[in-house]
């Protein structure tokens, strides 16, 4: 039998291995270091490189680790993370391994026994708020854009029902965080008063459950159901814009929650004004409380986002990455979101730094926007195409004259549409310093002054760009 603590964990590597993809094991498991067991409280110390390891464990994978380790170390057995949050420093962050789900809850019997559903948790203690956990008031940073509708709902989680702001109904354009705020609002109000029924369902959701309770007869109990909520938050709410039937269900449900003081909060990408098809006995129930707009975040704020995120995840990016992606994102939350995760995991998959080029070709990728600011790789692309050579040539050390002159003129239409200092510039165009660039950059407008033709040729690669000089 094996006694040694790191001897059974490299069994349960072993067994995790077999169940796994190789790319897998390699991305998620290999970097995981053992520290050790302590025999009193039977829990296991390993060490992960960063919060966006351990989150992603925590979210794919806590079944799998929970049954290996309780294979390997026996029933009882715990584990617990020491999360790496600063790399140069060497500082870490310990952090408990949540509960798995449990994969084959107990039968419920309801409907003739027929599969359960929201429906169905009308006893208190089982209902499901369907919150994002993840989504709270600690890691929703304050700006101006979000200042008002961050207060106010900090101030409904404490004191749900009992303001004046009921019903809280936020509108904004996608991405600035309206969903962020109403789960953490939801978040917050469950921890502080855990007794309390809060639901989290999104405008779809709402109509596809009332859609098979009218097929199913059983609308008087679909009505019920949500009656007994304390908090209901609805998200998406234009989507019944043209939902007739739903909207008169719904408005039963908002008229006795409203009349018992029981807290009501909506989202909604329009104001209640240009909701068309709503009837307005419901119009005037949304405007009765606060209506609170959340705008776009400005760049300061996105560049606060990104630096909280990435303090957050133990990432570092450069500040020229951070203000690169910031003025990219075109003020959405969620393209912020996509452009770290996706960084994280080249990162993380390919064990590389994060600089300007990785950063130009996610935003490529991930940020879809018509006036899309210019790139190194953009300009890159398009003059070695003009020129018909091949890129790798271009960033080599190669001084023949072609590429020598595609690397020049590169230089100066970057320099020219880019935000980015001569030295970012020659590190990406082949690793040259920032006297190179200037020179280049100097040598093609003295030639633009003097060669027609070549004013000509450089003027056909910017109108390949679709910009105004």
């Amino acid at each position: 039998m094996v006694n040694d603590p790191k001897a059974l964990w490299d069994n349960c590597l072993h067994l995790i291995k077999e169940n796994v993809t190789e790319q897998q094991y390699r991305t998620w498991f290999e970097p995981i270091v053992f520290e050790s067991y302590n025999e009193g409280t039977r829990t296991l110390l390993v060490q992960v490189p960063s919060m966006y390891v351990y989150e992603y464990l925590e979210e794919y994978y806590v079944g799998l680790l929970s049954k290996v380790i309780i294979r390997c170390f026996g029933q009882g057995a715990k584990l617990s993370y020491r999360v790496v949050t600063d790399k140069t420093n060497g500082l870490s962050q310990d952090v408990e391994a949540e509960e798995p789900v449990n994969i084959e809850p107990a039968p419920v019997a309801t409907r003739a026994n027929k599969a359960p559903t929201t429906l169905d948790a009308a006893v208190p203690q089982d209902l499901n708020p369907q919150l994002d956990i993840h989504k709270t008031f600690q890691n929703f940073i304050e700006g101006n854009s979000n200042k008002l509708p961050r207060t106010v709902g900090l101030s409904i989680a404490e004191h749900p029902g009992k303001s004046t702001f009921n019903p809280f109904f936020v509108f904004g354009p996608s991405g600035c965080g309206k969903t962020h705020l109403i789960n953490a609002i939801g978040v917050k109000c469950k921890e502080m008063y855990q007794h309390k029924r809060v639901l989290y369902v999104s405008a779809r959701l709402f109509q596809v459950q009332f859609t098979d309770a009218v097929r199913q007869n059983t609308v008087n109990d679909f009505i019920q159901f949500y009656q007994t909520i304390d908090v209901l938050i609805v998200d998406d709410i234009q989507e019944w814009a043209t939902a007739s039937k739903t909207l008169d269900t719904f408005f039963h449900i908002f008229d006795h929650l409203f009349r018992n003081g029981k807290q009501i909060i909506l989202a909604s990408d329009r104001p209640p004004v240009d909701l068309s098809g709503v009837k307005d006995r419901l119009l005037t129930r949304f405007a009765c409380g606060l209506i609170a707009e959340l705008e776009q975040p400005n760049v300061e704020l996105c560049k606060d986002i990104l630096t909280a995120k990435c303090r957050r995840d133990g990432l570092k990016i450069p500040e020229d990455v951070i203000q690169f992606i910031a003025e990219t994102a075109n003020g959405s939350v969620r393209d912020l979101e996509g452009v770290i995760n996706s960084l994280l995991a080249y990162s993380v998959v390919y064990n590389s730094n994060i600089d300007m080029r990785l950063a130009e070709r996610v935003i490529k990728r991930a940020v879809k926007v018509d006036n899309k600011p210019l790139t190194v790789d953009d300009i890159l692309d398009k003059v070695c195409d003009h020129y018909s050579v091949s890129q790798q040539h271009v960033l080599s050390r190669s001084r023949k004259r072609d590429y020598v002159l595609v690397r020049q003129v590169s230089m100066y239409l970057a320099q020219k549409y880019t935000k980015m200092p001569a030295s970012r510039i020659g590190q990406l165009i082949g690793g040259r310093d920032h006297s190179t660039v200037i020179h280049s950059c100097s040598t093609i407008e003295q030639r633009m002054k003097i060669d027609k033709a070549f004013l000509s040729e450089v003027s056909s690669i910017e109108n390949s760009f679709k910009l105004k000089k």
